[in-house]
């Protein structure tokens, strides 16, 4: 033990004769500052998808059987809009609220849509033409769980928000616990100036 105390020692007064008071406030005062920036980065709000067929999983509904296509009906308006592949979720990041509850454009019963929002350009495959896409969260209720979507065309660094999927957008809202994500059109985009 008379070992441990003497290496202890040497160790200690090593450090007192390498280093300053002044440093050591320093570096304890840039640990500190560093341990608050954390909750300052962005949340990762997408879970791990549940393995094909489980309750909850893409293409699934409780019990394994396929769950029944969400159509909207329209001509103009084509594809299944409980799936990842639907022409709208082009940019999207995060559950489904067809799969919750909700529609392609409006929230759940109980959550509340979030005011800010990320856009995206989705090209509608029935005219061929491009839609500006702004995509909500849905806020208020415990994440819903079902029809995870990660599609990240057009999707810019954090440094343009507006074009960004990555963050907690409920921020915005009463609450900032995510449920769901909405599609809503809200404008044809303008052609490309060649």
């Amino acid at each position: 033990m008379a070992r441990f105390d003497k290496l202890t020692e040497n160790l200690a007064r090593g450090i007192a004769r390498g280093t300053s008071r002044r440093s050591l406030l320093a570096f304890l005062g840039a640990g500190m500052t560093g341990a608050a920036s954390i909750p300052l980065l962005p949340v990762a709000r997408a879970a791990t998808p549940p393995p094909e067929g489980a309750p909850g999983a893409h293409g699934a509904h409780g019990g394994g059987s396929a769950r029944p296509p969400i159509v909207s009906g329209l001509e103009q308006d084509p594809g299944d809009q409980g799936s990842c592949d639907y022409w709208r979720y082009c940019a999207i990041d995060g559950f489904l609220c067809t799969c919750c509850g909700g529609t392609v454009n409006s929230c759940p019963p109980g959550t509340e849509m979030s005011p800010i929002t990320w856009i995206g350009t989705c090209t509608n495959p029935a005219d061929g033409r491009a839609y500006v896409i702004s995509y909500n969260d849905c806020c208020g209720v415990s994440s819903c769980g079902q029809c995870l979507c990660n599609r990240n065309e057009g999707d810019r660094p954090q440094v343009r928000p507006q074009a960004n999927n990555d963050y907690n957008w409920c921020l915005g809202s009463e609450s900032s616990i995510y449920n769901c994500s909405v599609a809503a059109v809200i404008g044809v985009a303008l052609p490309e100036s060649k």
